[in-house]
């Protein structure tokens, strides 16, 4: 009987696991190396600017200097 359940249990967290792995469509997709397909970023927009950098340097200063 034990084995039984043990082996029912097995069944089925290798059925979740399994499960898991499948994407939406089932398909896989593929993307071009350094070219951003996603939703618009409005942190694309400002990065390198020199207010961000300056935010960006406030805030690593702010947790980091205890280190």
């Amino acid at each position: 009987m034990q084995s039984k359940v043990r082996l029912i249990a097995v069944a089925w967290v290798a059925g979740l696991a399994l499960a898991g792995c499948y994407g939406k469509d089932g398909g896989l997709q593929l993307h071009q190396p350094g070219k951003y397909v996603g939703a618009n970023d409005p942190l694309l927009e400002i990065a390198g600017t020199p207010e961000f950098e300056q935010r960006l340097e406030r805030r690593f200063n702010m947790v980091q200097t205890d280190r």
